[in-house]
């Protein structure tokens, strides 16, 4: 395989492509390609040249041969296709069949598959038509634990629904954790007017609010304290906190992750008293899905901390622990559709888990 030599553009050429990568407004495809030729006309390597542009080195030095075979005429055409498929039906198969393989994360690699394979150039929203018409969708992985048990899932679930259906008057169930939001901004997509850079003010998120905290389910009513440290003695006081809730009522349910803490022999001690009204139930190692508290915290960030910022840590706590302790009892109308006990089994086997 031949090496390439730098200095194969003339000087006109060099200028046109120059400008074309400082212009803002071209597709960044094209740009790319532009790119590529520029830097290889440095003396750049195809190999150097690909890492830079976070591609293959074959691209490069096929988009060369491309630029050899036909000047900038390649360039300026590209993406630009009539309405029927330049595919043939056996090329799209094989398109599908390595889509399917290979799971690619953006239109861009399937283009650069497409066009090392066939010599077909594609634009980005014609890929997309491309792949709707195969029957593909783009799709986000779901997080699925590793160590999931399917039966213990299944048990929990049947002795869950079991409880509820035979809770008596002057029973309660509550779901509580703890959580640790940090003092920071968490940057959410939205949509703006078109060309608008969107920012938001950023904070050390050095702090961190601790707080262990519970939500009964039927009612929407909370118990969120906040505490130094999340620990044994914690959990005491939130269970304390939650008897206090509902002083009439003679058995309260409360269901925990298998945290030590929530195991320690101090909460053993305490939960042995005669007089206390707690019962714990534990939630089956490595399944948040079936802990609906997680949901709340997802749905306290949703509210709180996407694309806003708090100057002070003061201000942020303040609005955490007001949106935990008050929005959400006050609107549970509105939030209980997003803290659910709607439990289902999730069994690995029913996803195509992807590899490292």
């Amino acid at each position: 395989m031949s090496m390439i030599r730098a200095g194969f553009l003339d000087e006109a050429t060099r200028t046109e492509l120059t400008a074309l990568v400082r212009d803002g407004k071209a597709e960044s495809r094209i740009t790319r390609r532009a790119n590529a030729l520029l830097l290889l006309d440095d003396g750049w390597s195809c190999q150097k040249t690909a890492e830079a542009l976070y591609m293959d080195d074959d691209t490069i030095r096929y988009w060369h041969e491309l630029y050899q075979e036909k000047g900038l005429k390649w360039l300026g055409e590209f993406g630009y296709k009539g309405r029927a498929c330049e595919m043939t039906g056996e090329q799209q198969a094989a398109l599908a069949k390595w889509v399917s393989e290979t799971l690619p994360r953006t239109t861009a690699v399937v283009g650069e598959w497409i066009e090392k394979t066939y010599g077909i150039s594609y634009t980005r929203s014609a890929i997309i038509k491309l792949l709707k018409r195969m029957g593909m969708e783009y799709r986000k992985p779901k997080a699925v634990p590793r160590k999931l048990d399917l039966a213990k899932q299944a048990t929990f679930i049947r002795a869950y629904n079991d409880l509820l259906n035979n809770l008596a008057d002057d029973e309660a169930v509550m779901f509580a954790d703890a959580v640790h939001p940090t003092h920071e901004a968490r940057p959410a997509g939205c949509w703006a007017p078109k060309g608008t850079k969107v920012a938001i003010a950023q904070t050390s998120g050095r702090d961190r609010l601790n707080i262990h905290g519970g939500i009964d389910l039927e009612t929407g009513k909370t118990k969120m304290l906040e505490v130094l440290t999340v620990n044994a003695e914690s959990t005491i006081a939130l269970l304390m906190a939650i008897m206090i809730m509902y002083p009439a009522k003679r058995l309260i349910h409360v269901f925990l992750d298998n945290a030590k803490y929530h195991h320690a022999e101090m909460v053993q001690e305490w939960l042995a008293r005669p007089e206390c009204r707690i019962r714990l139930h534990f939630i089956p190692t490595y399944c948040p899905h079936l802990d609906p508290i997680e949901r709340l915290w997802g749905l306290m960030h949703k509210n709180v901390t996407h694309n806003r910022c708090y100057a002070r840590f003061n201000d942020f706590c303040n609005a955490v622990l007001g949106f935990l302790r008050d929005e959400v009892p006050k609107n549970w109308r509105v939030y209980c559709d997003s803290v659910t006990d709607n439990f289902r089994v999730i069994n690995p086997a029913d996803f195509r888990v992807l590899k490292a």
